[in-house]
């Protein structure tokens, strides 16, 4: 019976439920089709005077809910993003484990918007991006000395390594 429960917890998830360590490969909800643009910027980012910046682009097309979604069948509003990495060694590490969450759909997911209240639109799905290149951190910019640190370990938290 034991065994039952934790085979149905790996197939929802692949993750233990009692450490959070992931096996395998984790794929998310983020919906299918959407475009990450990056380039780069020489201008510098607070905190990075040594280095340019990377620009990500994040285009999320509108489209109807599938059945890993909240309301299967129910069309969502699409997103645009833009975020920021300083174009520096850390950063081009950090670029690339964006890249693999990003197809791994990992990045987005479909649920209710905690800025503008409203259901059934692209949101943020728990992996926090610089959408500033200044104000720190409670602008989502920089300086911010311990972000790149931080995204590093969520990203690890979901088996991007």
């Amino acid at each position: 019976m034991l065994f039952n429960c934790l085979k149905q917890a790996f197939d929802h998830k692949p993750i233990c439920p009692t450490c959070g360590r992931v096996y395998g490969v984790l794929t998310g909800t983020q919906p299918k089709g959407g475009k990450m643009i990056v380039s780069q910027s020489e201008s510098s980012l607070p905190g990075y005077d040594r280095y340019g910046t990377i620009i990500i682009n994040y285009i999320i097309p509108s489209g109807i809910q599938e059945e890993e979604h909240p309301n299967p069948g129910e069309p969502y509003s699409g997103v645009t993003r833009r975020a920021f990495l300083p174009d520096s060694p850390e950063g081009r590490k950090v670029l690339m484990l964006l890249r693999k969450a990003f197809n791994q759909r990992l990045i987005f997911t479909v649920g209710q918007s905690t800025s503008t209240n409203r259901n059934n639109t692209v949101t943020w799905n728990d992996v926090h991006h610089k959408t500033s290149t200044h104000g720190g951190p409670t602008s989502y910019g920089y300086p911010d000395p311990d972000y790149l640190r931080r995204v590093q370990d969520e990203l690890s938290a979901k088996g991007i390594k």
